[in-house]
């Protein structure tokens, strides 16, 4: 038997650094608690016990908290309204006037539900772990100071690929086609294809383009040659210094991100509206 609205169990989480995503959050919860079950309130992230039965996280704040959030679910992944209280609001696709016109249609309607692929990133050295991460967008391997270009061995499926040198190698998602790797001139990739994106940065090569390969493949990248600063970035958020030598594997985490998408806009608006794709600039 399915749940009436009434039944709904919502927690809301807002971005504790922007004031105007808390002061949303504490609208939001007075215009939802007589409606549904408003189970938790919190401005921050670390707020689900185990054990809590939750039909819809509201997240208010940007893209960046709504990431932040679905990676720290790890395997409890439970279905994400992302309200935007930022910039860009590719990801929080809702404004709050939105969410409140469409709230019980976005607690209710299944065919609102998209899944996003996680990555599992794991860093190695000497043949330890020195960091097991989730990525929702990507994993950039960047050269750092001195600045110098530096040498990525790339294997796939414990098969030997390539040996990239450049300003580094960025891995993502499909959710992560259209962030760092679209700003390199990586492919957009339509967020339902199942596939991991492998872009060169500045590469020293005119043969090393962007490769797409299965989402069930393992990467390997060994840092062969690396700058003091070279770092193992995921999401834009976490960051690990890498030496020469350390390993970084990358591979399709077992559980998606649950992602309730803004029924009033088509599958393609946010491209188009967001990022301009297609459209001619005019200059006058």
């Amino acid at each position: 038997m399915s749940k009436t609205i009434a039944d709904k169990r919502i927690f809301l989480l807002s971005n504790p650094d922007k004031v105007a995503a808390a002061e949303a959050m504490d609208e939001l919860a007075s215009f939802a608690s007589p409606q549904c079950q408003v189970v938790g309130t919190d401005k921050g992230f670390d707020c689900l016990r185990d054990g809590d039965e939750i039909d819809r996280l509201i997240v208010l704040g940007g893209d960046g908290t709504l990431i932040s959030v679905a990676r720290s679910l790890g395997e409890k992944q439970v279905p994400l309204i992302g309200v935007n209280v930022g910039k860009l609001g590719f990801l929080a696709e809702f404004s709050l006037s939105e969410l409140q016109t469409h709230f019980e249609r976005a607690l209710s309607d299944e065919t609102l539900l998209r899944k996003r692929m996680i990555l599992d990133v794991v860093v190695s050295r000497d043949g330890c772990i020195i960091i097991s991460h989730l990525a929702i967008n990507d994993c950039v391997i960047q050269a750092g100071a001195p600045f110098r270009m530096i040498s990525l061995g790339i294997s796939i499926d414990d098969l030997p690929l390539t040996e990239v040198s450049g300003d580094g190698l960025i891995i993502c998602t499909p959710n992560g086609s259209t962030a760092h790797n679209l700003s390199v001139g990586g492919p957009i990739i339509q967020h339902g294809v199942d596939a991991i994106v492998l872009t060169p940065m500045a590469p020293h090569s005119l043969t090393h383009k962007p490769l797409v390969v299965e989402c069930d493949s393992v990467v390997d990248v060994v840092a062969t040659s690396v700058n003091s600063g070279t770092t193992a970035i995921i999401d834009g958020q976490v960051s690990v210094p890498l030496e020469e030598g350390d390993r970084v594997t990358i591979k399709r985490y077992a559980c998606d991100m649950h992602i309730v998408r803004n029924p009033l806009y088509p599958r393609w608006h946010k491209l188009v509206t967001k990022l301009h794709w297609g459209q001619q600039l005019n200059y006058e």
